[in-house]
């Protein structure tokens, strides 16, 4: 007598999600740190729930079933937050295999005395688990990147601070290298700090720069083009003897551009621009100031 698999998950749930658990729990990479195990067993009860509602004899070999929609959008959610929270991919994809492990052990159970309906129903049942499998994999790696772009955006943002060292100058020491979308970064975060300080003068400290080639140098000429249509002279620092050769060897022409050694003769030089005068006062002028 062939047995309807759907309904004995359905009358068979509790015990599936007890075994579900268990073998979860018994896995040695369990990260108890990010999630609790009331957490974990809420967001199992909640995946099985709508897959034993969904499932049903006509799409238990249609993965792609309209039927599925809830549960693929439950795991897809679940595979998100586990890649926010730090998971890894072996940890995620253990989430939902370990239910397939789970299932095959109720059917064993239920079909022992019909091999042939077993060995059927376990083909369907690995087919459909795999599906969910690889959904799990593409929107853990969804979020994944999404993290990393997050991050990659905070590390620009910080990497690239605007500095106001005296009224009217500004420094901005570039640590790493330049592409294209951190020079569109750089820039930004230079003339919007131009605009609202007034500067008139800005310095681009280069000597946290590894390397210096043709497209880092265009990349440098866009930024201080721009900063000059804002009315701001700018100032390249931390020419070291390498890069200087580099420059020199790749025919790149700076010469219309202000370059100093280092960050101190550009901060120097700028002073003398604004006509200010740094110097050590004597110890009988610092007694007078008293």
């Amino acid at each position: 007598m062939k047995i309807d698999i759907s309904k004995v998950f359905q009358k068979k749930k509790k015990q599936i999600l007890e075994q579900w658990m268990k073998n979860q729990l018994a896995d040695e990479s369990l990260r108890e740190d990010l999630m609790s195990n009331e957490e974990l067993r809420t967001q199992s009860e909640e995946l099985l729930d709508a897959l034993v509602k969904a499932l049903n004899e006509k799409n238990l070999a249609e993965a792609n079933s309209a039927d599925f929609d809830n549960v693929v959008e439950i795991l897809s959610g679940i595979s998100i937050s586990r890649a926010r929270q730090g998971f890894s991919p072996r940890e995620t994809g253990l989430y939902i295999f370990s239910l397939k492990d789970a299932l095959t052990q109720l059917l064993q159970e239920e079909l022992k005395a019909d091999p042939v309906q077993l060995a059927a129903v376990i083909i369907k049942i690995n087919k459909l688990i795999d599906s969910f499998g690889v959904t799990t994999f593409e929107t853990f790696i969804k979020g994944r990147e999404e993290v990393i772009l997050r991050q990659t955006d905070e590390i620009t943002e910080i990497s690239t601070p605007v500095i106001r060292v005296w009224d009217g100058i500004l420094a901005l020491p570039i640590i790493g290298t330049l592409d294209s979308s951190r020079t569109q970064v750089v820039m930004e975060n230079l003339l919007q700090e131009i605009v609202v300080t007034g500067s008139s003068i800005a310095i681009l400290d280069i000597s946290g720069v590894p390397a210096v080639d043709s497209l880092v140098a265009q990349h440098l000429l866009k930024t201080i083009s721009a900063t000059r249509l804002m009315g701001a002279e700018c100032i390249i620092s931390g020419i070291r003897p390498e890069i200087a050769q580099t420059v020199v060897h790749l025919g790149i022409d700076l010469s219309n551009i202000i370059t100093k050694a280092t960050l101190a003769s550009a901060l120097k030089y700028a002073f003398a621009l604004q006509q200010l005068e740094v110097r050590k006062s004597s110890v009988k002028e610092k007694n007078s100031q008293l």
